[in-house]
């Protein structure tokens, strides 16, 4: 299907540029705040600042339970760079009051929006320059490749996945949190020129509010269906002690603030219902229990085993997976439902040529799960008004309605032939 309005699908970016390594920040490395003093100057220097403020947050996911920050940084005009210690300062409202009207700039905002939300960060406005760059159509993403492509800078990413709970921070860490933020604004100007001239700033507009006012994820149903390799896992039983490890690891991870990965990984969980061991002795037997520090607790998980073990029939996990309202995999969808099969693939191909015309990721275009939804769920009428209707409910922006929902119409009368 053709698609009016959008720009030539064989534009060329931006050229190409030489990348020069950024190694220190502008202003050196500011201390850390850690004191209700130095956060009061903070607070004072940045409500005086002008411009958007530059914010990142830094976590210790692989290494701590959940996702807390463990590092605060900002940067602003006329205030320079402040890099604020959470742990000791958990209230920083007193900052984000300071900053009320402004516009933040982050990147991958709605990764660090939760965290800093906890802190009493909450933004007024909000521009994503990975987003951004998504709906640019740029190959990558990240923030050393946005800024490479953009300003032509290199910004070293080594730090990245470090253990941010360490306290004090070393010296090399905190001259990458403060280069983070050093660029994000230049970032910024440079990607909102090139939103406009796309015409896209308005659907970048919207894509940013609906990260900055988003609720929280709901609770996820049957969490440790997430396990890594669950795929082997076939029969009931087996998916029992997959549950009660998983519930055990989690309790376990969380009451001494360590990843649960680090407590027992994902590979450790399958072996160990693949083989169903009914002692000490032969769970301690297998590879991949065969670690110090989880031999060291082999009785706990062994018991969690034999818990799975002992239940009744009744109590045993579905083996095809929690109920929802979520429709069945594509994959299933000739045997089950042919027409709802031809509709999703028809509807899948005016999205990628759509993404193709404007240059934007498919995803972006449209959830895939909404598509999905549409397809197996159609509105009767399936006229554009209930598509367009449909679209709304399923959580989709103007912008993605208006340009999408006319496509997408024609493909709801398809027929499998």
């Amino acid at each position: 299907m053709d698609v009016v309005g959008g720009p030539a699908a064989d534009d060329e970016g931006p050229a190409a540029v030489e990348v020069v390594p950024l190694t220190e920040p502008a202003d050196g490395i500011p201390p850390v705040v850690d004191t209700a003093e130095a956060l009061a100057e903070v607070v004072e220097a940045f409500g005086n600042g002008t411009g958007p403020v530059a914010v990142d947050a830094e976590r210790a996911s692989g290494y701590r339970y959940g996702q807390r920050t463990y590092l605060v940084q900002l940067r602003r005009e006329g205030a320079g760079t402040a890099l604020i210690d959470p742990v000791a300062l958990p209230d920083l409202s007193a900052l984000s009051e300071a900053l009320v009207g402004v516009e933040w700039v982050l990147h991958a905002a709605s990764q660090d929006l939760p965290g800093l939300a906890e802190q009493g960060l909450r933004a007024s406005r909000v521009f994503d320059t990975e987003l951004a760059a998504r709906l640019l159509g740029m190959e990558r993403v990240g923030l050393a490749a946005v800024v490479a492509e953009t300003l032509g800078l290199g910004l070293a990413k080594e730090h990245s996945a470090v253990d941010w709970s360490t306290r004090p921070l070393p010296l090399e860490w905190l001259r990458y949190a403060a280069l983070d933020v050093e660029l994000l604004v230049p970032v910024r100007e440079i990607l909102a020129e090139r939103l406009a001239a796309a015409g896209k700033a308005e659907w970048a507009a919207q894509e940013f509010e609906a990260e900055r006012t988003a609720a929280p994820p709901a609770p996820r149903v049957e969490p440790w269906r997430r396990v890594s390799g669950l795929h082997a896992v076939r029969d009931a039983r087996r998916l029992a002690v997959v549950r009660e490890l998983w519930e055990t690891r989690d309790a376990n991870a969380r009451q001494r603030d360590i990843s649960p990965g680090r407590v027992l990984p994902d590979h450790a969980i399958v072996a160990a219902a693949q083989a169903l061991p009914r002692t000490v002795p032969q769970l301690v037997a297998l590879p991949q229990f065969a670690g110090k520090g989880t031999r060291r607790r082999a009785t706990l998980w062994q018991s969690a085993i034999d818990r799975a073990l002992a239940l009744p029939e009744r109590e045993l996990p579905s083996v095809r997976g929690p109920r929802s309202d979520a429709p069945p995999p594509p994959r299933a969808w000739a045997d089950r439902d042919p027409d709802a099969a031809a509709r999703l693939a028809a509807a899948r191909a005016v999205v990628a040529t759509t993404s193709q015309a404007w240059n934007v990721p498919a995803e972006n275009l449209l959830q895939p799960d909404l598509l999905r939804r549409l397809c197996w769920s159609p509105p009767v009428p399936a006229d554009l008004e209930a598509v367009r209707a449909a679209l709304v409910a399923g959580g989709a922006r103007p912008w993605q309605v208006d340009l999408m929902a006319p496509l997408l119409t024609p493909t709801i009368g398809v027929r499998a032939s």
